[in-house]
């Protein structure tokens, strides 16, 4: 068993708060953007939530609006929409402040050798889960809620869905970055800039883990699998891979 001190409960505190707002934030959007569905406003320009798309909320939709309430109400969203966004932006430079000078600086940097794994991914992950010394590279899976359910009697052996126990905001990080291991593995400026932060030792293993979680996307692909059973079972493994970064000495 792991007690955190003071300072890891406060940076715990911290990426939760984060993930609150963007909680928050997704909802304040589709509260917006379901009032304007209501009046049959619907934006075809392309990704939403991009400064295009602000322009059009404030040029183009607002206009169409003719009710007093209604656009009242669009105002109210609109503004709950930027001032929780700014409040999440607020919190993600606290992140990478804490991140570029705490005790936690040395395993977010090897972690953030693997693709998917940025700042706030691995620094969330790093307060999350604490001491990685109580885990190794296959109970992590189970602690993250990775791993399918069993249902066995005698001889015979079922298994199902994920477990989904445990830490469910280490499980969401880790499913949302096995999804970069999906496109062609190429290494890029944004990943040789976190490489130079980090270990000669875990860029090797970081770029060994790289090759082999897209290897295995590929031969799901190939094999027509649900994308999203394939991308849990790549969490799970990524979960393992990320383990043995956090355990390596530096």
């Amino acid at each position: 068993m792991s007690i955190p001190t003071i300072d890891q409960e406060a940076a715990r505190d911290l990426v939760r708060a984060r993930e609150a707002c963007r909680s928050d934030l997704m909802r304040a959007r589709h509260r917006l953007t379901k009032l304007l569905l209501r009046h049959g406003i619907v934006y075809y320009g392309g990704k939403a939530w991009t400064g295009k798309h602000d322009i059009w909320l404030r040029n183009e939709a607002q206009p169409q609006l003719t009710e007093r309430a209604t656009r009242l109400t669009f105002d109210s969203d609109y503004e709950t929409v930027l001032a929780t966004k700014a409040r999440r932006d607020r919190l993600d430079v606290a992140i990478e402040e804490m991140a570029a000078n705490s005790e936690f600086t040395p395993l977010v940097r090897r972690l953030g050798c693997l693709r998917g794994v940025g700042t706030l991914t691995g620094f969330g992950l790093a307060v999350e889960i604490g001491d990685w010394h109580r885990f190794t590279g296959n109970s992590i899976g189970s602690f993250v809620g990775l791993v399918p359910s069993e249902h066995s009697s005698g001889q015979s052996r079922s298994q199902g869905s994920i477990t989904k126990t445990g830490n469910g905001y280490a499980r969401r990080l880790l499913v949302e970055a096995a999804w970069h291991h999906r496109p062609r593995y190429r290494i890029g400026t944004t990943m040789r800039l976190r490489w130079d932060a980090a270990p000669a030792a875990a860029r090797i293993r970081g770029d060994e883990g790289n090759r082999r979680l897209h290897h295995r996307w590929v031969k799901f692909i190939d094999r027509r699998k649900r994308s999203t059973v394939a991308n849990t079972a790549i969490a799970r493994e990524l979960a393992g891979w990320c383990w043995s970064l956090a355990v390596m000495e530096d």
